[in-house]
């Protein structure tokens, strides 16, 4: 152990500042749209590095470059880093009209009352099978603005329940890089982790589609807009899903839904041969920022790791909360202050892993336990602060379409999210753990 030393964590005290006050000033003050998103994370993950490199002058720098070394080079950085790569060049070979694909399907022999719970299920289908909430939004918003004008449903209800949706699938997915990032940071097998996790967001998933339908059933509307649809697309996502819920290996699930994806992409014509490696290529730069905030975040962990920081850390969590319930519960809102300062839910669960490992070690909680509670909470904050990603694209993508629609319209309508957060504290405060 450590001597506690809480000037250590002067380095994720700059990035907060840094980066939730150019964001805040950016998004309120300046008024540029989505202007978190324009701020540079890598750059301010460098600057967080910079001064934990220049505290503790006792260390030389190059028993620092050594310390960051081994921190980047743990073994669940690099095979974070290589599925982030894999998922990327999935979601870059299936593409947008697979997902479509998905959608129009299920909406084609689903009744115009039920519009509203079918989006909720489509979008967590979806999403659970791409891994990506940010993704589903964007191919379904679309989508929900259809309905919403066709079928007089109201757009806030409609734009919420694709929100949520695509949350379940995020906190999920065997692909998603929240699911990776925790189970990678807490060592734990992802199949594990799922039915952990599976335990908690079926009972809010029911929850919210039991809430929606009383919100819609009883109105009066008129017949949805249906797209055109290939249900061979539907494939590489079966496959993905699948292979992760049986337990194979992710290296493995991936490989398969990028093979069968290239295939049948080419075979229906949706993708052409010159295209194909560019479409990877652009899958797996979509992934860059996220690798390189996992590289960079080790490497500053590492070096708070070193100095005592994560142990005074632990030490107040332990004045704070007491027992395993509240350590666990002390866990959630740990990542959930992270990602309301991020506004990311992959770089709040980064962040958190190190000092939550020793809060499981501490507190007796399971690997899987853990992965569980960062994964959820990350994803509960993620999914209602109106700066989040998720909530901008949502509404920018409605806008685009012509529905005016404010984040905090949305946000009442965000059913599942607050469902996920009961079944949360149920799941900690009354389920006793597994053995």
């Amino acid at each position: 152990m450590k001597k506690a030393n809480g000037k250590a964590l002067l380095p994720i005290g700059v990035f907060l500042v840094l980066y939730l006050g150019l964001g805040i000033l950016f998004e309120y003050v300046l008024k540029i749209g989505m202007g978190f998103y324009n701020i540079p994370i890598v750059v301010i993950f460098v600057i967080a590095l910079l001064v934990a490199c220049l505290q503790n002058r006792s260390v030389k720098f190059e028993e620092k470059l050594e310390i960051m070394g081994r921190g980047v080079g743990d073994k669940n950085i690099i095979t974070m880093v290589l599925i982030f790569l894999l998922a990327g060049m999935f979601v870059g070979v299936v593409g947008r009209s697979s997902a479509e694909s998905v959608a129009y399907f299920v909406l084609s022999f689903i009744p115009a009352q039920f519009s509203v719970l079918v989006l909720f299920v489509v979008s967590a289908f979806v999403s659970l099978a791409m891994g990506t909430s940010v993704g589903t939004i964007t191919l379904l918003t679309p989508i929900a603005v259809a309905i919403s004008a066709s079928s007089g449903f109201g757009a806030p209800i409609c734009i919420g329940s694709v929100v949520g949706g695509a949350m379940f699938g995020d906190n999920l997915s065997f692909i998603s890089d929240t699911t990776i990032a925790a189970c990678n940071g807490q060592g734990c097998a992802m199949k594990d982790k799922f039915k952990e996790n599976f335990g908690i967001a079926l009972p809010a998933a029911l929850a919210s589609l039991v809430v929606i339908a009383l919100l819609t059933l009883g109105a009066d509307v008129g017949e949805p807009v249906i797209g055109e649809y290939n249900l061979v697309q539907i494939i590489p996502y079966i496959l993905v899903l699948l292979g992760g819920i049986v337990g194979i290996n992710v290296f493995i699930v991936l490989i398969i839904g990028i093979v069968s994806g290239s295939v049948i992409m080419l075979a229906t014509g949706a993708t052409a041969a010159t295209d194909l490696l560019s479409g990877m290529g652009d899958g797996v730069d979509g992934m860059f920022e996220t690798s390189m905030v996992a590289i960079l975040v080790s490497a500053i962990c590492a070096l708070i790791s070193e100095y005592g920081g994560f142990e005074a850390l632990l030490q107040l969590i332990k004045r704070v909360f007491k027992g395993k319930k509240g350590g666990m519960l002390g866990m959630g809102l740990l990542v959930g202050a992270m990602d309301i300062a991020t506004a990311n839910n992959t770089v709040a669960i980064v962040m958190a892993n190190p000092i939550a490992k020793e809060m499981g070690q501490s507190y007796g909680i399971s690997p899987r336990k853990a992965a569980s509670i960062l994964d959820t909470f990350s994803c509960i904050f993620q999914g209602i602060i109106p700066y989040g990603a998720q909530m901008l694209v949502a509404v920018s993508v409605a806008a685009n379409l012509g529905c005016t629609v404010s984040a905090f319209e949305v946000i009442p309508n965000l059913i599942y999210p607050f469902m996920l957060l009961l079944s949360s504290l149920v799941f900690i405060f009354i389920i006793p753990e597994k053995k």
